[in-house]
């Protein structure tokens, strides 16, 4: 799996400065009371159950933002799995320097990890069909979770409003309500306007999606459909445009949306609502 480096992004190191500025703030004083600046430590993040992970060198990012001197080896890559127990990363250096960064970093660790190895779940039960995340994100974390679904062995759907026309119910009762034509008449202005850009359409109707298909958009959107109907939708597609399921996914019924014959499946849940994962940093040898 190619990933990109996410940890070299000007975005994701301005998104770590702001993390550990929200938490240490005008200092660790639990730390500046108890720990000595002389003090040292060597620590290694564990994981407590079997994940998929995403996050690790992000993490990393966080110490090394927070003080350039730790010592820093990364076991475990983004993408791969992590069996209970296993090491994931080292950090070496100043006591309050690992202390001061160990909740953001594992924050991160443990959302993104826990965002991958939701995806790999949908994943591993989707038949081919490609699982898609969403604009369901967190303020301010979209390109850490984005990544997070790639690593989770999913696919990204826009980035955000400005990448991709997606035409949606709001936007097709506005069209109406100006009277400005059908719904394909809706796929063929936003056409005209963003000739580069790929068009969506959602549907929620088999008339629907027979009034859009003569537009020729690129792709569109089956809202909530059961499966029967989706499968109509599918056959009255190909050959003409992409077909994409949303609305309503789960591990239960994920299996049988794919059989339907769908290119891609986007799901809300991987970003909005998954688990995290369970880290912990462990100090090595603080013995008297």
């Amino acid at each position: 799996m190619s990933l990109p480096e996410i940890h070299d992004q000007p975005e994701v190191r301005e998104m770590v400065f702001r993390a550990l500025a929200e938490d240490v703030g005008t200092g660790d004083v639990t730390s500046l009371a108890l720990v000595t600046e002389e003090e040292t430590a060597s620590g290694t993040i564990v994981s407590r159950g079997d994940y998929v992970l995403s996050g690790v060198r992000v993490a990393a990012l966080v110490f090394q933002t927070l003080d350039e001197s730790l010592s820093l080896d990364v076991f475990g890559e983004d993408g791969s799995r992590a069996g209970e127990g296993a090491a994931v990363l080292n950090v070496s250096g100043r006591a309050r320097s690992i202390l001061a960064a160990e909740r953001v970093a594992l924050n991160l660790l443990q959302h993104m990890s826990g965002i991958a190895t939701l995806t790999q779940k949908f994943v591993a039960r989707a038949h081919g069909a490609a699982i898609l995340d969403t604009r369901k994100t967190t303020p301010g974390l979209r390109m850490l979770e984005k990544y997070a679904v790639l690593c989770g062995g999913g696919c990204n759907h826009r980035t955000g409003l400005y990448d991709r026309v997606l035409i949606k119910d709001n936007h097709r009762a506005l069209w109406r309500r100006r009277g400005a034509g059908s719904l394909g008449d809706a796929v063929r202005a936003a056409a005209r306007m963003h000739p580069g850009l790929l068009v969506e359409v959602e549907v929620e109707s088999e008339a629907d999606l027979k009034d859009v298909l003569p537009a020729r958009p690129d792709w569109v959107l089956l809202d909530n459909m059961n499966p029967d109907i989706m499968a109509r939708c599918v056959e009255l597609c190909r050959g003409k445009c992409k077909v994409e399921a949303s609305g309503g996914i789960t591990l239960d019924n994920v299996e049988e949306v794919a059989r339907t014959g769908v290119n891609a499946i986007s799901i809300g849940a991987l970003t909005h609502s998954a688990r995290a994962a369970d880290f912990s940093l462990e100090f090595l040898d603080l013995s008297p």
